[in-house]
């Protein structure tokens, strides 16, 4: 596999940490959860529960391997050390300077190992004002101007469903830095600091916003996006039972098709109408859907190049052919349990294939074998 051979120490917790290592995991890697004794992963705890530990956690760290350590304890920080000296990469979430508190911060780590690849995923970085401060995804998302965007015009702004700050700003582009740094090296040698800060992640997000804003110094409000519900052609409209259908059909073509499977061919000229058509639009549009049932838009698209789709629960999207073809959701064995069901792999390589080799790991399931390759059990003490 694509990672086999390196060693990633994992001391995250949650969401952000924990899906960037098990990408790494899940192509190879071995990674090793640095964990808290007795409560360990925060996720472990939270319902609901699959054999004591939650769905949550068992989703985000199959593969990996479970030692606990307190390292507030001098012994066992040594046995970090030891294990950090044997590691290409390093990955925590505290705030900035925990870890130099603990003495085990970079600088020390890299002293000991100096092709350490030490990667920090942190709200708002290491630096700045905001360096400390606390913060969860919907904060993220609020100093980088996501959330005052979304939702009606004239409405509360709408939090989104997934955590975006969480893995788009952060897990994700953790995982990219760690494989530039695991490059870099193998070019000099040497490892390097990746500093990853979810706020600097969703700010790289504005690619459709930003620019725009720069070139006419005009403030964006909610309605003015062309792709949050300013245009007719890209928008979401409810069906005849309750069911929403997607439109985006930004480009001409795609215009032209979905209104004449609507039997509104007087709106194809008008695709780039002002914003106050645009809402007449809507309004004309979402008449038409009203008079049919979401399957029957279905079938009247079915096989047409409209840009149109349904909104599909999750029971529907377990089902989707589309879904299965892919592979996006896989069925594992659980030695308890019996079957349980795991998110697949967003990342198909020709030639390196991903795979689930074992289940979320108990609680420091992995301590006694790693700190007997250690040559360290004599100074642990569990608990």
């Amino acid at each position: 596999m694509t990672l086999n051979g390196i060693r990633v120490l994992d001391l995250t917790r949650l969401l952000p940490g924990p899906y960037a290592t098990m990408m790494l995991a899940d192509y190879g890697a071995e990674v090793i959860k640095i964990e808290e004794t007795q409560i360990g992963d925060y996720a472990r705890v939270m319902p609901p529960k699959v054999d004591k530990n939650g769905a949550l956690f068992h989703s985000l760290n199959r593969n990996k391997k479970s030692i606990t350590l307190n390292l507030k304890k001098e012994a066992e920080k040594e046995a970090f050390l030891k294990l950090a000296a044997t590691a290409d990469v390093v990955i925590e979430s505290f705030r900035p300077q925990v870890m130099e508190k603990l003495g085990i911060g970079y600088e020390t780590l890299k002293d000991i190992n100096p092709g350490l690849v030490y990667c920090a995923i942190t709200g708002y970085g290491q630096t700045g004002p905001y360096a400390n401060k606390s913060g969860h995804d919907i904060n993220y998302l609020s100093y980088a101007g996501i959330l005052h965007l979304m939702g009606e015009t004239n409405e509360k702004p709408t939090i989104p469903s997934v955590q975006i700050a969480d893995i788009g700003g952060g897990a994700l582009p953790a995982v990219v830095g760690i494989l530039l740094a695991l490059l870099e090296k193998k070019k000099t040698g040497r490892g390097q600091m990746v500093d990853v800060s979810m706020l600097d992640g969703v700010i790289a997000w504005l690619q459709t916003i930003l620019p725009e804003y720069f070139v006419r110094e005009h403030t964006v409000q909610k309605g003015e996006l062309p792709l949050a519900g300013r245009n007719a052609c890209y928008e979401v409209y409810e069906t005849k039972d309750g069911r929403w259908l997607s439109v985006g059909a930004l480009e001409p073509k795609f215009w032209k098709t979905f209104c004449e499977g609507i039997g509104k061919e007087t709106l194809i000229p008008h695709i780039n109408a002002p914003v106050a058509e645009q809402h007449r639009m809507k309004a004309e549009v979402q008449e038409v859907i009203s008079q049919k049932e979401l399957s029957e838009w279905l079938e009247i698209f079915e096989g047409e190049d409209a840009c149109v789709a349904p909104l599909w629960t999750m029971e529907e999207v377990r089902h989707d052919p589309q879904v299965k073809e892919r592979r996006m959701i896989q069925t594992d064995k659980h030695p308890t349990v019996g079957e349980v069901q795991h998110i697949g792999f967003p990342i198909k390589l020709s030639e390196s294939r991903p795979s689930i080799r074992s289940i979320a790991p108990k609680l420091g399931e992995h301590t006694d074998e790693l700190l007997q390759e250690l040559g360290d059990e004599k100074n642990y003490s569990k608990g």
